[in-house]
């Protein structure tokens, strides 16, 4: 696998491939980074763009992870006592999960995000940005249902976090694109360059297909999850014998969650899935691919509840370490 190869496997969408191309020529010194806002524990989607980040790190690029308090605070998550514990607690998890320490630079937005230059360039993108537009961008990302002037402020201050952190690639969730989509407009207007953005998607909802996995609403797994909770959530997931379910009698598009728990968390961190079955029901049957235990999947080879079994087992496996951690900085406290 090439470095375009690595940088863009399991994205939704690079903005644009003729830029990540040119970026993938030469990775060494190419910066990307990741915006987190410290509130709660890790979850999967957090953890989805954590495997893109160790992708990265693997094809030579230099990883930032920015902790976003100042971000938290105006989204209304907790004092920023608060939130610096829960940012501490963050950077361990992600160490834990694989990143890379010695390629992995973590920022507190805080540090440079109070600046006199970096507020008066948010003023100046403000100048240039519509309510209507910077609405739009917060719209997938805030928290409750009423805009606040905060909410419209959060948008102007990921773009300039770009700049500020003078990175190369912006790496988000799909839910971010609005945002890069606004930072790649409205950058320029203030003489700053249109930035490179990659998307990773977005895991449906793990008890009914419908909309997207969600740490405040429906089921989440967590690195603070037990072993028994997380076999719970799995076992309790929607998972029909195919890729392509059938909309919910509301008319919903739904997805296979487990199949995309397998194809964007576990296989890119694992060589192969064994899944373990009595003999009676055809013995234990290793997986080489995502591809190949879809299809077995599709055929009827695997039964749903082997594949979740197994999905268990594999996510079990990639939180254990920061579970660890957790439970290390809770006794030490």
């Amino acid at each position: 696998m090439d470095a375009f190869e690595r940088i863009t496997r399991n994205a939704t969408e690079v903005v644009t491939e003729e830029e990540v191309a040119t970026l993938a020529e030469d990775p060494e010194g190419t910066r990307a980074y990741v915006g987190y806002e410290p509130s709660g524990e890790l979850h999967l989607g957090h953890l989805l763009t954590a495997n893109k980040l160790i992708d990265l790190q693997d094809a030579g690029v230099e990883v930032v992870v920015l902790l976003a308090d100042v971000h938290a605070y105006l989204n209304g998550k907790g004092t920023f006592e608060e939130i610096r514990e829960t940012a501490e607690r963050m950077q361990a998890q992600f160490l834990a999960y694989g990143l890379d320490e010695a390629q992995t630079e973590f920022v507190y937005g805080s540090e440079f995000q109070l600046d006199e230059e970096y507020v008066l360039d948010v003023d100046a993108l403000a100048v240039e940005t519509t309510l209507n537009r910077a609405q739009r961008a917060m719209a997938e990302i805030k928290s409750g249902d009423t805009a606040s002037v905060a909410h419209v402020m959060y948008p102007l201050m990921q773009a300039l976090d770009i700049v500020y952190l003078d990175v190369d690639l912006a790496v988000g969730g799909l839910d971010q694109r609005k945002v890069h989509m606004l930072a790649r407009d409205v950058l320029p207007e203030i003489g700053y360059e249109a930035p490179t953005s990659l998307h990773t998607p977005i895991i449906a909802d793990l008890e009914t297909g419908v909309g997207k996995m969600s740490s405040s609403e429906g089921v989440d797994i967590t690195m603070a999850d037990s072993t028994e909770a997380l076999e719970e959530k799995v076992n309790a997931a929607f998972c029909p014998p195919t890729r392509d379910p059938d909309p919910d009698e509301d008319g919903n598009e739904r997805e296979n969650p487990v199949l995309e728990l397998f194809e964007y968390h576990v296989f890119p961190r694992v060589d192969a899935v064994t899944v373990e079955r009595p003999d009676e029901y055809g013995g234990d049957v290793s997986f080489g691919s995502y591809a190949e235990l879809a299809d077995a999947l599709e055929s009827g080879e695997l039964h749903p509840a082997d594949a979740k079994s197994a999905l268990a087992a594999e996510l079990d496996a990639l939180i254990a370490p920061g579970r660890e951690r957790l439970e290390e900085l809770r006794d030490a406290n």
